[in-house]
C-alpha cells in the first residue's frame, strides 16, 4: 500500500493502535511502521491474524509488537500496557481505534462501556508511558460525532450514542493532556466501505451504504481513511481538535 507519511519520518517513535489486527486499524499501524515507528498491534480474539500482520511489518524491516487485550477489562489493559513499557519503555503514539456495539450476543450496554469507559480507561492507564510532545488519536464517525443534532439509522443509534459519549469524555481530558504537553485530535468519518460496522448495517439495513454513497457523492475506503488517521499522528491539531474526513454536507454542526 502506498504511505501517506514520509519515510523515516517516525523512526524511534513508539506507536500502539487498539483494535488494530484488522481493518482501518491494521492499516493504520501499517502506514506508521512504514514511517519507522516501532508498533504494538492490538487485538482482542484475533491473534493470528495480528501476528500474521506483524510479520509482514517485520519482513518489511520494520518493528512490531503484538498484545492482546480486553479493552473493557482494567487489568488486561493494564497488562498490556505493562508489556509495552517492559519491551518499548513508553508511548509516543496512540490510537483509540477500537469500537463496537453491534455484535450479537452482547449485553445491553456494550457499547458504552466500550466506547466511552474502555477509551477513557485506556487513555488513563496509558499516560504514565506518554511523554510531552506525543499524540493521541480518537477514530469515530460522523454517524455518531454528529448523533445530537442529525439522526442516523435506528440499528446504529446505540453505538452513535455510546461513540460521541466517548469522545465527549475523552474531550472532557484536554485540559489535563495539554497540561502534560499531550496532543489530542478526533478524526472523524463518513461510512467507510469494507468495514465491520459498515457490513453490519447493510445486513441491518439493506441497500444503506449505496444510499450513502450516493447521497455523499464516495465514500472512502478503509486504505483512505487509514491514512487519515496516520496523518492525524503528526499533523499540526486543529483548533478544535478534529479531523472530519468525507462529505459533511448531510450533517448538522451543534449551535
Amino acid at each position: 500500500m502506498s504511505t501517506p507519511l514520509a519515510p523515516s519520518s517516525l523512526t524511534g517513535k513508539r506507536a500502539l493502535v487498539t483494535g488494530s489486527s484488522r481493518g482501518i486499524g491494521a492499516d493504520t499501524v501499517g502506514y506508521l511502521a512504514q514511517a519507522g515507528a516501532s508498533v504494538v498491534i492490538n487485538y482482542r480474539n484475533k491473534e493470528a491474524r495480528a501476528r500474521k500482520l506483524a510479520d509482514s511489518i517485520e519482513a518489511s524491516g520494520g518493528t512490531a509488537l503484538v498484545v492482546g487485550a480486553d479493552l473493557t477489562d482494567p487489568a488486561s489493559v493494564a497488562t498490556m500496557f505493562d508489556t509495552v513499557r517492559e519491551r518499548l519503555g513508553g508511548l509516543d503514539i496512540l490510537v483509540l481505534n477500537a469500537s463496537g456495539g453491534m455484535e450479537s450476543g452482547m449485553e445491553p450496554d456494550y457499547a458504552m462501556k466500550l466506547n466511552r469507559d474502555a477509551q477513557v480507561g485506556v487513555l488513563n492507564a496509558a499516560l504514565p508511558l506518554l511523554g510531552e510532545g506525543s499524540r493521541v488519536v480518537f477514530v469515530t464517525s460522523h454517524q455518531a460525532h454528529f448523533i445530537h443534532t442529525t439522526p442516523t439509522m435506528p440499528e446504529y443509534e446505540p453505538v452513535a450514542l455510546s461513540k460521541r459519549a466517548g469522545e465527549d469524555a475523552l474531550r472532557g481530558m484536554i485540559p489535563e493532556l495539554d497540561a502534560r504537553g499531550i496532543g489530542f485530535v478526533v478524526v472523524s468519518g463518513d461510512m467507510i466501505e469494507g468495514t465491520i460496522t459498515a457490513t453490519l448495517l447493510e445486513r441491518a439495513n439493506p441497500g444503506a451504504i449505496q444510499a450513502r454513497k450516493e447521497a455523499a457523492g464516495r465514500l472512502y475506503n478503509v486504505g483512505e481513511f487509514a491514512a487519515e488517521v496516520a496523518r492525524a499522528a503528526v499533523d499540526p491539531i486543529p483548533e478544535d481538535h478534529l479531523r472530519l474526513v468525507g462529505d459533511v454536507s448531510g450533517f448538522a454542526a451543534e449551535a
